[in-house]
């Protein structure tokens, strides 16, 4: 069985739906957990430290260990917050789920600079004032997980959401170079995109009874998603640099490939022209690899071309992580 004793983890957005099942879960699985949650509203608005609070209550009644975080994570001060409160409660931060969010339906269009940025700063800012001040911590202790959830709505795409897709999206971007920079450290980090009834589906759908009748929305219970998000959270959990989709009990890799393509002949000066002749070729997406690091990609075509990456004889060479 899986467990966490002895270990810290710090869940954000935890005091409601899905982030409150990943604390719960944690917590029964032995560890102690900060339950962060601001209390505010699905829209970001306000504030309510009884959120928190009662998770942290349903936890200790059960036997388990917890405190109660505030802060929101949207400035350099409230990550560290966040993570001071691990430290100073626990001793030590062995798993952070980067899960505290906003959300909001605005067409293209219609989004002005202020909705872009107020949903980039609670998800992707969130996400960067939180990791590093942990990442400091995990990387004394040479060991600590990341799950950073991050969404479909990114990765594939949703209507009326390209503030919430940038920032989510973003999130994967961050996580790819934690993994990277964090694996000397013995610290893994990756991403989940989840699809679970909670109340952003709620509010956002209002059809009660399409809500109550629906059999995709009975299926995608978020109870279905909370394996996933442990299992990667734990030592357990050996892998690094990924991204997991969880919907409605499927559980699956999402990755981005690199195809094969088309490779110019190194004699001649390609034209718009000669894209559009061998289209098909660079959209093919029969032959790939999921490179590790933008160096796998660059020693690819290095080794297609047979070029060496660097000038004979250099002393600088691309760092050993990165190969990997």
């Amino acid at each position: 069985m899986i467990d966490f004793k002895d270990q810290v983890a710090i869940v954000t957005g935890a005091g409601r739906g899905l982030g409150r099942l990943y604390a719960l879960e944690l917590a029964r699985r032995g560890a102690a957990v900060v339950v962060n949650d601001l209390g505010g509203t699905m829209h970001g608005e306000g504030s309510d430290a009884s959120v928190a609070d009662q998770v942290v209550e349903e936890i200790t009644q059960g036997g388990g260990r917890a405190v109660a975080s505030y802060d929101s994570v949207d400035s350099p001060e409230g990550g560290q917050s966040i993570v001071d409160a691990a430290v100073d409660a626990f001793g030590r931060v062995d798993a952070v789920v980067s899960n505290a969010g906003i959300f909001n339906s605005i067409p293209f269009d219609q989004l002005t600079a202020d909705d872009w940025r107020r949903m980039l700063s609670v998800h992707l800012d969130g996400g960067f004032y939180l990791s590093q001040p942990a990442f400091k911590v995990m990387a004394k202790q040479k060991s600590g997980r990341f799950v950073f959830i991050s969404s479909s709505a990114g990765n594939f795409g949703q209507p009326m959401e390209a503030h919430y897709a940038a920032a989510k999206t973003g999130l994967v971007g961050l996580s790819n170079v934690i993994a990277i920079e964090g694996a000397e450290h013995g610290i893994l980090s990756n991403t989940v995109l989840p699809t679970g009834f909670s109340r952003m589906v709620t509010e956002t759908v209002g059809d009660e009874k399409f809500l109550a009748e629906s059999g995709f929305m009975r299926a995608i219970r978020a109870e279905l998603v909370v394996p996933l998000v442990v299992f990667l959270a734990s030592r357990a959990c050996e892998s690094t640099h990924r991204n997991y989709s969880a919907c409605a009990g499927r559980y699956a890799r999402v990755f981005v490939g690199l195809s094969e393509g088309w490779l110019a002949d190194a004699e001649t000066q390609p034209t718009a022209d000669d894209i559009l002749a061998h289209l098909d070729a660079i959209s093919a997406t029969e032959k790939f690899i999921v490179p590790d690091s933008i160096v796998d990609e660059v020693l690819e075509v290095c080794d297609r071309r047979g070029i060496s990456p660097m000038p004979d004889n250099a002393e600088v060479a691309f760092p050993e992580s990165a190969k990997k």
